[in-house]
């Protein structure tokens, strides 16, 4: 990460990061589903680096239905900055940041050291809802497991 990073909400043609959205969630019409009544940032750093998609889910809950970084980007904190930006961002307003993902050892210990902790379990999430068996690390992704962060 440079000074010259910025973090900023895209209004309009959010379909232009597809490419992006696609890293976290790689069936499209599963991203129609959030992207037009979500939150949408980019981070950029000489380009964009990273995106993310946040809806308001009622009760004071806010959930992070996408984050992606560029894949040659990772590990240098732009994942962390994004979610360090939303707790700041939407602290007055929610009291939870929630996040839904699959049960994968390349996605669980981000968002733990991110300060979220497992919440609960939807049994078969990506085996009813994709077209296709979904794998991380080599494992098919089956249940969606739930963590959340106090803000």
């Amino acid at each position: 990460m440079t000074a010259d990073m910025k973090i900023r909400e895209i209004i309009d043609r959010k379909k232009a990061y597809l490419d992006l959205l696609l890293l976290a969630d790689e069936q499209e019409y599963m991203i129609d589903r959030y992207l037009e009544r979500g939150t949408m940032y980019v981070l950029e750093d000489d380009g964009a680096k990273a995106e993310c998609v946040v809806t308001d889910e009622g009760g004071g809950i806010l959930e992070l239905k996408n984050i992606a970084v560029v894949p040659d980007c990772q590990g240098r904190g732009y994942g962390k900055a994004l979610v360090n930006f939303l707790v700041r961002t939407y602290r007055a307003q929610y009291t939870v940041l929630q996040v839904g993902t699959g049960d994968s050892p390349s996605t669980i210990p981000f968002y733990e050291a991110c300060g979220f902790r497992r919440h609960h379990l939807v049994k078969n999430f990506f085996t009813d809802h994709y077209d296709h068996p979904i794998y991380e690390c080599g494992a098919q992704l089956v249940d969606m497991v739930y963590l959340q962060r106090e803000l």
